[in-house]
């Protein structure tokens, strides 16, 4: 598995470029880099349950599928009117048990950051947590933007498989979840 790992690094590394134009035609430039990170770890997601035979157009479609979706959900989150007194939209009564489970999966993720290579580490929080531009990183550490962009991969590789093992995301999606309520509360029921 390390090595379709690794392939699939330098699958996403070698066809970024055409990710980025790809994406670019469809979201704003500032949504484009979470998107394409998106696209990567949907891609190792997938990769775990079958085998892609053309990882590039794979990629490319779930870029493209992930951009579309993006704008959809803005366009809705735009037009949708809230209705306040609905039970599903009250923050205050967020249950205790999910406000504790979210606090666990955070502190899962921060053990998980922790536990990366040191310069992965840096680079990760500089682009995940600052906010910093692969090009600011890049240009802060001295080091290329392929560096920095491998980084980050690693280390949204490890920290999902770190959340994965202590059962803090959902396999099937890849998403935060997994624990025992986390179905009612997806469906609206928690």
């Amino acid at each position: 598995m390390i090595s379709t790992k690794a392939a699939l690094v330098s699958q996403f590394v070698s066809c970024r470029a055409s990710l980025s134009r790809l994406v670019a035609r469809i979201v704003r430039p500032q949504d484009i880099d979470d998107i394409l990170q998106e696209t990567f770890i949907r891609t190792c997601a997938a990769s775990e349950k079958t085998e892609i035979h053309n990882p590039r157009s794979f990629m490319l479609k779930t870029a493209q599928n992930l951009a579309l979706n993006h704008i959809a959900t803005a366009y809705e989150k735009r037009t949708q009117l809230v209705d306040f007194t609905s039970s599903d939209v009250c923050p205050i009564t967020q249950s205790l048990e999910s406000d504790f489970e979210s606090r666990e999966r955070f502190l899962e993720f921060c053990r998980a950051v922790r536990a990366l290579p040191s310069q992965c580490r840096l680079v990760f929080v500089l682009r995940k947590v600052y906010g910093l531009s692969q090009r600011e990183i890049a240009a802060r550490l001295a080091i290329s933007e392929s560096t920095v962009e491998k980084h980050v991969a690693k280390g949204l590789l490890l920290c999902r498989e770190s959340m994965l093992a202590a059962g803090h995301l959902d396999t099937a999606s890849g998403r935060a979840g997994g624990g025992a309520s986390s179905g009612n509360e997806q469906a609206g029921h928690g």
